[in-house]
């Protein structure tokens, strides 16, 4: 061979290595990470909030991908979203997460949608003028109720609250407005409505906020949580809005949901696992902003019902607790 075709030789070799090591990641400086998007609620809500405040953990994360928050109509939206991949993270509430796995209930076939982690508990809120004449659920017969604003998750809860209670159809159904968070207050206020359902933390600062300018009552709504585990699984479960939350004097009985925190199945394992490195190292405060009080609680993290875990959240998972 002659030293000129050696030396081509060796110039291929060394472009062909180059290439080799620059597709491989080992040129010495890190992998961009890839960039996320999660699809949120609507401005000022806790889910937005959570987003914003996962979004600025992650971003001084070292390894964690960025995430890019996207304001939407909350649970429906956002898994529609997943569905058709305008978003790779979303967050939901556990019963509308559960009929889109399944395909069920608006969604005509099963979503490819898995859960990163449990974040935290929603309690159902239904708040009627302490004032005036409704004193149990029951009494929104034929009345204007705002529930949820179209595509939310607090749409689907109150509607099925709704019809436990025989108020979903029929004459004695009650008017349901579909209605956001501050749209609902307001409408309180004013008297457009006659109460508003709303599923959140405690306390939620819209609701604190109208406390302060309406005396308000909280209706009592454990005793439909049997006949809504019995129709819809247990996502369900009996809580407690506590005193002195709003002003209340006395605890509240109401109904809790989850709240996941969900990826599309195509979102690498590598960064689900930086993520929730980035979720449970700030487990402290990433939730400071949403619910007062609240904190993830790794044990319960995992607990997904019908809604499968990412493999990368398995992965995590078990190199964490084994």
């Amino acid at each position: 061979m002659s030293s000129a075709q050696l030396s081509r030789r060796r110039a291929v070799g060394a472009g062909v290595g180059a290439i080799a090591l620059a597709l491989s990641g080992c040129s010495g400086h890190p992998a961009p990470a890839r960039r996320l998007r999660l699809a949120t609620g609507p401005e000022g809500g806790p889910y937005n909030a959570f987003g914003h405040a996962l979004a600025q953990a992650a971003a001084a994360g070292a390894d964690a991908p960025d995430v890019v928050p996207v304001s939407t109509s909350a649970s429906v939206d956002n898994l529609r979203k997943l569905e058709d991949g305008s978003a790779d993270l979303a967050l939901a509430m556990a019963d509308v997460a559960e009929e889109a796995v399944l395909g069920r209930e608006g969604f005509s076939r099963p979503v490819g949608v898995t859960a990163l982690a449990r974040i935290y508990v929603n309690y159902t809120h239904l708040v009627v003028p302490a004032a005036g004449p409704v004193r149990a659920l029951g009494r929104l017969a034929g009345r204007p109720v705002a529930a949820g604003a179209a595509g939310s998750g607090v749409q689907v809860l109150a509607g099925r609250v709704l019809a436990a209670a025989g108020l979903g159809d029929g004459p004695a159904r009650a008017h349901e407005r579909q209605l956001g968070l501050a749209e609902s207050a307001e409408a309180l206020r004013t008297g457009a409505v006659d109460a508003l359902f709303w599923s959140g933390g405690v306390p939620t600062p819209a609701l604190s906020g109208l406390a302060n300018e309406l005396p308000l009552r909280f209706l009592p709504l454990d005793g439909y949580v049997a006949a809504l585990r019995e129709r819809h699984g247990p996502v369900y479960t009996a809580v407690t809005l506590p005193a002195p939350a709003y002003g209340l004097t006395e605890p509240v009985e109401t109904i809790g949901v989850g709240n996941y925190l969900l990826a599309r199945d195509d979102v690498p394992a590598g960064a689900v696992r930086a993520l929730l490195q980035v979720v449970f190292d700030r487990r402290r405060d990433l939730l400071h902003e949403v619910t007062a009080g609240a904190r993830l609680e790794p044990r319960f993290a995992i607990s997904t019902g019908k809604v499968p875990l990412h493999p990368g959240a398995v992965a995590y998972y078990r190199s964490v607790y084994g």
